[in-house]
Parts: C-alpha cells; structure tokens; sequence
C-alpha cells in the first residue's frame, strides 16, 4: 500500500514496467453513502467529492509511478474495448462506451471501475502491452475478457489478475444465469452450487478462469476477495445498493 493512499498493489509476476493498483473506499472526501473515495460519476454523488477523489487517486498512482490522467469509460456491461487515448486532452474530455481499455504507450493508466463486478488486469510477459475489463456476469458470460485478450499479440504470453469482487459465497444468481454460460461451456457447472430454491450460488473468480484458461492464457493470478463481506475495505453494490465504486488500474512505466 501507498502512504499517501490505502491501495492494493496486485501480487502478480507482471515485469517491471507493468504497475498496477486498486482503490478501496478509503481516503477520499465523498460523504455516505458514498464514503469516501468513490470514483464514480453516475452513482449519485456530489461531482466536485469525485473529481476530487479521481486527483487522489491520480496522485497515489504516482506514488508508485509516473503516469499521465487515466483513461476513464462508460461502461455499459457489453463487450468493447477501446485504445486509450495518446491525447490527454482526449482522456479527460471524452469517455467511450466500453468496459476494456487497452494501451502499448507508457504512462497511459487504463482504469475500470465497480462495486462487485470483476475487474480484471492483464499484461504481456515483454512488458509492451497492458489492458484492464470490467467484468460483470452479463459481459463475462459474452466475452469481454476474450475481447481484451485479443489486443495482445500473443494470448499464450499474457499474465491476468484478478481483483476484488463478489465472492462465491454471497453470489447468488438466478437458474437463467447459470444457464447462459453453461450453454457457452458446459465446463462452468464448475462454478454453481445449488443455493435457496430456485438459486444458485456462482464463482465469479472460477467463471473468469475457466473463460481465461479456454482462451490460452495460463497465468492468472488473485480472486481472493469478496467485495460483499469485506465492507471495511470496498464498495458493494449488492450489500448497500446506492453506493460507491472503486478503480483498477494498469500502466506502463
């Protein structure tokens, strides 16, 4: 973690170029429901409390390294990813509709955001590319994470790190769910057990690797959070419904 502010640095054999972090709700100036670092402009909160919290951020992320402003998304839970943006003029006054941001130019962070989704981090084993997915069911169960992988020249060089999320023990989920990726793979049965009835309990984190590990890529690394039961730390949509959201991060040094 940063002196400056309380991140989580990734425990994943990324070169030396690569650097990456994730806020937690710590450290930020937004009042409740919201305390206290919400980077999130769409959720109800004062605009000027996340304006501030995002210039928090920017500066612990140059605490760790020298980077320019991050490139921020629209997400929308679909399957897009997007080139961040070489103009930094660009990156603060446009965001895409996508929920992945890729770039080979150093300094360029590529930021998603959530509150129980899975964010998810990637680089090449040379260090020339990074790229970071926002992950919800819908767009994991349609490929966003293949989408990613596919700005990289070779899948088989990527390294993945998965951050924090909903964990399978407070993951619950309709039959229509478990349906839909087991209709993609009939491996992901892996990642359901039978919950109340008529539900299902589903691994995100186990989703996301079976997905990874069909794609080619055999280093993936974290999942061992649980954004639900872990309050003190993160953001949940889930557990408070009008809440916050945290950032994952990744750049190029």
């Amino acid at each position: 973690m940063t002196e400056a502010l309380p991140l989580i640095i990734p425990d994943w054999p990324a070169p030396a170029r690569v650097h990456a972090a994730v806020s937690t709700r710590v450290g930020g100036v937004s009042l409740p429901p919201y305390g206290s670092l919400n980077l999130g402009t769409h959720v109800g909160d004062v605009s000027a409390a996340v304006t501030q919290n995002r210039s928090l951020l920017w500066r612990g992320l140059q605490d760790i390294a020298a980077c320019g402003e991050p490139q921020w998304l629209n997400q929308v839970h679909g399957v897009t990813v997007v080139e961040a943006a070489a103009d930094p003029v660009q990156r603060h006054g446009f965001l895409p509709d996508a929920d992945g941001v890729t770039t080979a130019l150093a300094g360029i962070p590529c930021v998603v955001m959530t509150a129980d989704c899975l964010p998810v981090l990637f680089c090449d084993r040379a260090g020339t590319r990074v790229a970071t997915a926002h992950a919800g069911w819908r767009g994991l169960c349609a490929g966003v994470l293949e989408a990613t992988l596919a700005s990289f020249a070779d899948v088989a060089d990527v390294l993945c790190w998965l951050g924090p999320a909903i964990g399978p023990g407070a993951f619950e989920v309709g039959p229509e769910v478990r349906a839909a990726f087991v209709a993609h793979d009939a491996v992901a049965e892996a990642a359901f057990r039978p919950g109340l009835p008529g539900k299902f309990m589903a691994d995100i984190y186990l989703l996301a690797r079976l997905r990874l590990l069909a794609a080619g890529v055999a280093g993936v690394y974290g999942g061992d959070f649980c954004t639900v039961t872990d309050g003190e730390r993160f953001f949940s949509y889930r557990r408070e419904g009008r809440t916050g959201r945290m950032g994952s991060v990744v750049w190029l040094g």
